[in-house]
């Protein structure tokens, strides 16, 4: 029950639908979404661990505020020098469940960018296999230490989602660059792959204008 209040919350906050430091007063949600506080508190705990939530003494819990444009250019800084290095580990250590999961994460971001939908469940589902490509390369790159030093950045990475839900990238850049990560680590080619993860960062960040 916990880890569906917890996803029914996110997809709320990532749609907008509840705005930044808005209340989150207990009693109203347990009416709201049915449920007891046990729950809804373990819920609200894990997203405030994200940063996507906050807590303040005798104030309770709010939607947290925006990241500002220097957090967020900050944070895809952070992501550069990292991330090469778990798309390099990963490809070091490719398998088939691999490539087919970074497969059908590629394959979701080039139908958003044929398709050009820019409703929020569409927006939505690009940004979330956009996020499982990164964490599955995190995942299998076999250096625990770099493996948590991107678990530390995710919930930074989720608050820079939700600022970006609100007018989000085109999806066509980061689908081609996906492709050429996925081609690399498919290939066993761990400076090819971490060249292109490299690359795609650096592109993701000068599209955002940060």
């Amino acid at each position: 029950m916990a880890d569906k209040v917890h996803d029914i919350l996110l997809e709320e906050f990532l749609a907008g639908t509840r705005a930044p430091g808005e209340p989150l007063n207990i009693a109203v949600l347990t009416r709201e979404l049915d449920v007891s506080q046990t729950p809804l508190r373990e819920a609200l705990a894990r997203l405030e661990h994200t940063g996507l939530v906050r807590r303040e003494a005798l104030k309770g819990y709010q939607v947290a505020p925006l990241p500002t444009d220097d957090e967020r250019r900050q944070l895809l800084e952070a992501r550069i020098v990292l991330e090469p290095a778990l798309a390099a580990g990963a490809a070091r250590r490719s398998s088939a469940d691999l490539l087919r999961e970074l497969e059908r994460t590629t394959a979701v971001l080039e139908v958003a960018a044929r398709q050009r939908r820019d409703d929020s469940a569409a927006v939505r589902e690009w940004q979330v296999a956009d996020e499982r490509f990164h964490a599955l390369l995190a995942e299998r790159c076999g250096n625990v230490h770099l493996a948590a030093a991107f678990a530390a950045l995710s919930g930074q990475m989720q608050r820079a989602r939700f600022a970006a839900a609100r007018s989000p990238l085109d999806p066509g850049p980061s689908a081609v660059e996906h492709r050429r990560i996925l081609d690399a680590v498919t290939d066993d080619d761990p400076r090819r792959a971490e060249a292109a993860m490299r690359e795609h960062l650096t592109g993701v960040l000068e599209r955002s204008g940060l």
